[in-house]
């Protein structure tokens, strides 16, 4: 009997409170899903997190010193990944970030790669994109990862000194032009000696977290890893 009244009841609050699958708007998930099965299953990912010499790390070889880098997902027009950033991005939907988020922090707690990370670091947002999204989508990435990779978010290590054009339609040179100085590290949270994860949702070129990578190696003794939603194919 208990059984049946929670059927009936679940089905209420389901006509109540409609809960659909953020691809697919499918309503056959659980109330605690933000994607239904058929859409999980569809998600790209890389298996990067346990490989090195990956496709992300080769992006920055010859360019930046890094320990160990990964993307979750491939990134492709018209995908699921793309839908799924886009929302979070564009349409204000932060549950997106820390869905996202918390699967990144899965692939990093079942990979011995990143273990010895010591806190997170969300890429800074350009502040007039910041002010009218209302919040930096790396920094909701990080508070979903951090749900499953048990480590503190350091949300003001780097700061953004100046704002850049949008780097979406910009050739691969332009990209590492506009990036250039752009950022700097706060100077009242000096972390010598440790190990910092970098966050961001889709890799393209790799100029925006060569420039991270670069004020950060200002630091004494500094180590640095990379950890992104997505990577562009």
């Amino acid at each position: 009997m208990k059984v049946l009244i929670k059927k009936y009841f679940d089905s209420f609050v389901h006509i109540i409170f409609p809960h659909n699958c953020a691809n697919c708007d499918s309503d056959t998930l659980h109330q605690d899903s933000f994607l239904c099965s058929k859409c999980f299953t569809l998600l790209p990912a890389t298996g990067f997190f346990d490989v090195a010499n990956n496709p992300v790390e080769k992006i920055f070889y010859g360019r930046v010193k890094i320990e160990s880098a990964a993307s979750g997902f491939y990134f492709n027009k018209h995908s699921i990944m793309q839908n799924l950033i886009s929302q979070l991005k564009y349409r204000g939907n932060k549950e997106a970030g820390i869905f996202l988020g918390k699967q990144i922090g899965k692939y990093l707690n079942d990979s011995e790669r990143f273990n010895t990370v010591d806190v997170i670091v969300p890429v800074p947002l350009n502040t007039q994109k910041e002010k009218k999204r209302g919040y930096n989508q790396s920094l909701i990435i990080a508070e979903g990862l951090v749900q499953e990779f048990k480590r503190p978010i350091l949300n003001n290590l780097i700061l953004r000194s100046s704002n850049t054009e949008s780097q979406t339609k910009k050739s691969r040179s332009a990209r590492f032009q506009n990036m250039q100085n752009v950022f700097e590290i706060n100077k009242n949270s000096l972390f010598d000696f440790k190990h910092i994860l970098i966050i961001d949702d889709v890799i393209t070129t790799g100029a925006t977290l060569e420039s991270c990578c670069t004020v950060l190696h200002s630091l004494d003794g500094i180590k640095i890893s990379i950890a992104s939603v997505a990577i562009a194919q």
